[in-house]
């Protein structure tokens, strides 16, 4: 879950590092460092803490350089501190290395070194790496720099984002992949390397995806790719357009980045809709999963798998499959299904589901979906990512760039999507053209909705600042409601560090309401459904014991029935969820911001979780 940046070109190059470090600064800000070939040496410059702390130590160094590398990290082995930061060097500085991953067999390949008489001065694993470079030209002084790395690599075991830059090749860069994104950028005359376009879209928007135990060579004008084995790609790999240019990730009008993409909910909503919507046969048009209306009525099962967010998010759609399909549907982390042996289904249809598309523990369950012949298809956010590669079709979340932590406006649009999805499953079946009309009018009044929640921050930060101070929340849903606020906790928890459970309504009576008191405020989410009452009925049992209650609600709840309400517009049944999932962000962002929180960045946490 760290950043890289690399280039090679006529520019000075720490200009080009440190904006491109900055741009990643979401996926690891425990330190960072750079490493450029300056007058024939090597330089190397880290710190512990942000990019901005390594911005002030470099100053106004006047160095001149053309080539380098940097990196920005979250920490996995040894602590976040200057010595671990990357890049890491042989004992000669001959070799840099960045790297994001991990190297399962680094403790060994450590003893090897030691023994050998190599001194080691991090407590990393990637250092190993760039000693056992070193080593590769002293056994052989004519092997090239790619001959090196490759070398090495064969005797690595894990997973890695690698570039790797050598004093006596001061010309090239060599990069690999396994496992961790890495993506090479074509400019005029100049190459730029990286773990995320956020990096170089500044500069360019031609870019190539490097595949698992791919080895690219790169120079300012050429580049060529290999494979471990060292056979060399039939010709040269095109390039693909990003979408994404510079301005996407500017800040603008706003101070933060998650505040920004909850404001761009509605227009990323719009995007996600935008062509999908069939009036004339009520249905969804989902051309990108490759599955015709035969294929579709096969399905006898769908599960949807994720982490984190996009799980919470599986678990609504699951819920949208089963109520417009009328087939059965669940979700479950993508971090649990491969280790307990999942018995795979061929009439199912799998749903991987990632923001980012390079989500390991996602990556390695579509892996073993494929291993066993199940039927899977991506929901991802990044076009050329590594899970949308894997699946070779799916549904692209068209949320635009997301560089916040906390996951916003891509957990809307999975939300929306799934809404497409479930709607088509269900037109295939027995869902009725004027429930498809329905659902499809629902759906086309979403932005605008979300548009009506966001009109209500000033209201929603004022209760946000009443409670941020409590050190334990509850956020209580019942059926349409409970994924909802399971979501809702995990945003509490992750940007404000308060402690937040979510449970089901009907199991506070089964243990966790004993754990009501004045101190503890509880969240309850009301949907406009048939159990209405019931919901009622539960913030009366809270309220009877003390507790302060926050009801989030599209439903006539009576006025003073909870300490706080946030009232959202009636949707269609099926699709509150999405809209009662917004109020609930800017719940968070603004406690968060009532409590100095560093919300696009909160601690021990990154954006993309690229390793186990």
């Amino acid at each position: 879950m760290c950043g890289i940046v690399g280039y090679v070109g006529k520019r000075d190059v720490l200009p080009v590092l440190v904006e491109g470090l900055h741009r990643l600064e979401y996926r690891g800000y425990d330190s960072a460092g750079l490493a450029v070939i300056s007058r024939g040496r090597l330089q190397v410059t880290k710190t512990a803490g942000r990019v901005q702390d390594l911005r002030d130590k470099l100053g106004t160094k006047p160095v001149k350089a053309t080539i380098g590398i940097g990196h920005t990290r979250w920490a996995t082995h040894g602590e976040p501190n200057e010595t671990n930061a990357h890049p890491h060097t042989d004992t000669a500085q001959r070799i840099a290395v960045v790297h994001n991953g991990i190297i399962e067999n680094a403790e060994l390949l450590r003893d090897q070194l030691t023994s050998a008489g190599t001194k080691l001065v991090t407590d990393t694993d990637t250092e190993a790496l760039a000693h056992l470079i070193a080593a590769e030209f002293a056994a052989d002084e004519s092997a090239t720099l790619e001959d090196a790395v490759i070398r090495t690599l064969r005797r690595v075991e894990g997973t890695y984002g690698l570039v790797v830059l050598d004093v006596k090749h001061p010309d090239q860069l060599v990069v690999a992949r396994n496992g961790s994104p890495i993506v090479l950028g074509l400019g005029e005359n100049e190459m730029f390397v990286a773990s995320d376009v956020a990096a170089i879209v500044r500069y360019t928007r031609q870019v190539i995806y490097l595949e698992d135990g791919e080895v690219a060579t790169i120079k300012a004008n050429d580049y060529r790719t290999t494979s471990l084995s060292g056979q060399a790609a039939d010709g040269a790999k095109m390039p693909m357009t990003v979408e994404a240019d510079a301005d996407d990730y500017d800040l603008g009008q706003f101070s933060d980045y998650m505040r920004k993409e909850i404001h761009e909910q509605p227009d990323a909503l719009r995007r996600a809709l935008r062509g999908r919507l069939d009036d004339r046969f009520a249905t969804a048009r989902l051309g990108g999963i490759n599955l015709e209306a035969r294929e579709l009525r096969n399905i006898r099962c769908v599960k949807f798998l994720g982490c984190g967010s996009a799980y919470y998010a599986g678990q609504m759609g699951a819920a949208l499959v089963e109520e417009l399909a009328r087939i059965p549907a669940d979700a479950e982390p993508a971090s649990e299904f491969r280790y307990r042996s999942p018995v795979v289904d061929p009439d199912t249809l799998y749903v991987a589901v990632s923001q980012s598309g390079e989500t390991i523990d996602t990556l390695m369950a579509v892996q073993e979906l494929k291993r066993k012949g199940g039927q899977v298809i991506g929901a991802v956010n990044v076009v050329g990512s590594a899970i949308g590669r894997e699946c070779g079709h799916g549904i692209f979340l068209h949320a635009g760039p997301e560089v916040a932590v906390a996951s916003t406006k891509a957990m809307t649009n999975m939300e929306g999507s799934f809404a497409l999805l479930a709607l088509l499953l269900g037109r295939v079946r027995d869902l009725s053209a004027a429930s498809g009309e329905r659902i499809v009018n629902g759906l086309r009044r979403l932005p605008d909705d979300v548009d009506t929640i966001l009109a209500a921050e000033d209201e929603i930060a004022t209760i946000a600042s009443r409670y941020a101070g409590a050190e334990h929340m509850f956020f209580i849903g019942r059926v349409r409601g409970w994924p909802v606020a399971r979501e809702g906790a995990q945003k509490l928890k992750e940007i404000s560090y308060v402690h937040a459970e979510a449970y089901q309504a009907g199991e506070l009576k089964h243990g966790p309401l004993a754990l009501i008191q004045p101190s503890m405020p509880s969240v309850v989410i009301i949907p406009s459904d048939g159990l209405v009452a019931k919901n009622i009925s539960t913030i009366e049992q809270i309220k009877a014991r003390g507790g302060p209650v926050i009801a989030v609600t599209s439903a006539d709840i009576p006025d003073g029935l909870a300490d706080a309400t946030i009232r959202i517009p009636r949707a269609e049944p099926e699709l509150e969820p999405i809209l009662l999932n917004v109020p609930l962000q800017l719940l968070a962002y603004h406690a968060a911001a009532k409590l100095g929180r560093d919300i696009d960045k909160p601690r021990n946490l990154a954006k993309s979780v690229t390793v186990e």
